[in-house]
Order: C-alpha cells, then sequence, then structure tokens
C-alpha cells in the first residue's frame, strides 16, 4: 500500500507517468528469447555430470558480471513487491509496474537459457544461486516514491552499463552473448528513460522533496545484488574488470543524469532542507569525480605499462 505522505504526490505525476507509459509502449520493440539462444550448441547433463571452468570460454570477471546480473533478475518478485509498494497497483503506476515486470522477466529467461545451452556458468552453483537469493528475498526498500524514481532510475542506468559492458566483454569469445546483453541493455535503457523522466516531473512538482530523496540515494547507492553468494568477490572482479565501477558510476550517471539531465545545481525554489541536501550532495559528487579521475589515470598508466611490457618482450 502506498504510504499517505506519497498519495497526492503520486496522483500528480500521474499524468506523466501514463504519458510516459505510452511513449514506452510506442518506442519498445517485441522479441522473444527463444530467437537469441543457440540451441544448436546444446546437450543433455548427464547424471554424474560436474561443471569445469575449462567448458567456458569465456573469463572468469565476465562469468561474475553474468552471474550477478542473472540473479539479479531472478529476485524480480521482490522487486516487483517493493515498487508496487512505493508507487500503487492501480491506474498507469501499476500497468507501469506490471509491464516492467515482464519484460524484465524475459531478460531472466534469455540469460539463463543461454548460460546452460553454452556452459558458460556451473549450473549447479547458478541454482544454488537462485535458491540462496530468493529465500533471502532482500532487495533495496527506498521509505517513499521520491526515494524510489530516484534509486530506480540511478539502477535502470547502472544495470544498462553493466549488461552492455558484459556483453562487450564477452564479444571477442561469443558473438552470441554479445547480442543477448545488447538486447538486453537496450530493455534496461528503457526502463531507465521512464524512471528518468518521471523523476524529472518529480523535481519540477517538489524539488525539496526530491533533492532531499537524492541525496539518500546518490549518497547510499549500491549495485542491486544484497543476498547473492559472493556478491562482494563477485563486485571486485566485475569492477577490476572496467564492467561496473566507481568510473562508470561518475561518468555514466552522476554527470550525465543527476548533473546534467535533472540540473542539480541550477534547481529553483528549494527550501531550507532542500538547499542543505543539494550542497551535501554537490560536494560528494565533486569528491566522487575528483576520486574517478585518479582511477581512471592509474587505470590508464598501468594499460601503457602492459603495453609497453608486451611490446618489449
Amino acid at each position: 500500500m502506498v504510504i499517505d505522505s506519497d498519495v497526492s504526490f503520486l496522483a500528480d505525476l500521474e499524468s506523466e507517468a501514463e504519458v510516459l507509459l505510452e511513449r514506452h509502449l510506442e518506442s519498445t520493440k517485441e522479441w522473444h528469447p527463444h530467437t537469441l539462444v543457440p540451441w544448436s550448441r546444446g546437450r543433455d547433463f548427464e547424471d554424474d555430470y560436474e561443471w569445469s571452468p575449462e567448458e567456458s570460454n569465456v573469463p572468469a570477471e565476465v562469468r561474475s558480471a553474468l552471474f550477478v546480473n542473472l540473479l539479479t533478475e531472478d529476485n524480480l518478485p521482490y522487486y516487483f513487491r517493493d515498487i508496487e509498494r512505493m508507487f500503487g497497483a492501480d491506474g498507469p503506476w501499476g500497468e507501469w509496474v506490471r509491464r516492467w515486470t515482464a519484460e524484465e522477466g524475459r531478460h531472466a529467461t534469455v540469460i539463463r537459457d543461454y548460460l546452460t545451452v553454452t556452459r558458460s556458468i556451473d549450473p549447479v552453483a547458478l541454482e544454488r544461486g537462485r535458491m540462496a537469493q530468493m529465500s533471502g528475498g532482500e532487495v533495496p526498500e527506498p521509505p517513499t516514491a521520491a526515494d524510489g524514481m530516484c534509486y530506480v532510475a540511478l539502477q535502470e542506468l547502472a544495470t544498462r552499463v553493466s549488461h552492455r559492458n558484459t556483453g562487450k566483454a564477452i564479444e571477442p569469445y561469443d558473438r552470441v552473448g554479445y547480442d543477448i546483453m545488447r538486447r538486453v541493455a537496450i530493455d534496461e535503457n528503457h526502463h531507465f528513460l521512464f524512471y528518468r523522466d518521471i523523476a524529472k516531473a518529480g523535481f519540477d512538482r517538489d524539488p525539496s522533496q526530491m533533492v532531499q530523496a537524492l541525496e539518500r540515494q546518490v549518497t547510499g547507492f549500491a549495485m542491486p545484488g544484497t543476498g547473492i553468494p559472493d556478491f562482494a568477490a563477485h563486485s571486485k572482479e566485475i569492477a577490476n574488470a572496467g564492467i561496473y565501477d566507481f568510473i562508470n558510476h561518475y561518468e555514466s550517471i552522476l554527470e550525465p543524469v543527476v548533473l546534467g539531465y535533472w540540473g542539480l545545481a541550477e534547481l529553483e525554489g528549494l527550501n531550507g532542507e532542500g538547499e542543505a541536501a543539494r550542497e551535501r550532495l554537490m560536494t560528494f559528487i565533486t569528491k566522487t569525480g575528483r576520486v574517478a579521475a585518479r582511477m581512471k589515470d592509474r587505470r590508464a598508466a598501468k594499460l601503457a605499462a602492459e603495453a609497453e611490457l608486451v611490446a618489449s618482450s
């Protein structure tokens, strides 16, 4: 049930949600998981089958990304529960939540089928991970609709970046995997656009509430994955590979969306609490940008040194 303090806020944004839902339905393309999966590469699993890393032609860090991406999609029922709690089950809000859920479920189908057919990941570990993830049912729980709009916009964009970069990392080893992750990333971008623009409408309606929510969500942001077995280790692998890291987070999310599209620094009409939240958030983002720049310089220096070593050998 939507909390009482959000009822009028969501009602004011309902017409915008309806427009964005119609835009989404008109701009998205129907596709079918079965047409992307390389079924001819599949074979039966014998009773005594035990997976070996040698069966996979993709690097360990890419397997980590695929593992986390899929188990996040598997946790969809709990995300649905929380988003419906924030936005409600009726009208365009409810229709959007159900449509979003259906499309995300398709992502889990195609990624799992691909991984099973190609044996890119240990199927036993994958199923045990799914059971652990869904038995726990842990997801971020933004406290208000404003928090939810900010969080899901950031999260959907982060997920798009992660899926797209996972696909790029697979491409040298398996073009089919690249095509699948690219297709999923396109969907995630459509989801991001809905949330980005409904949040923008929220900033126009109540900038102070939205900036305070944005501060909470930016400073506490973490990629989905709570409850996934060995999530910290997988996240480290993913970051080290540049699939999703601090640099991506600043350059692909904070800079273009929070500072750019939402125009945090230029927002007008803030009350005292909103202005204080903006000042704290601007300081946080500035520091994040400096850290990301240092990390980028170190990575470039490391790659240059490795290239020089290869050239001299």
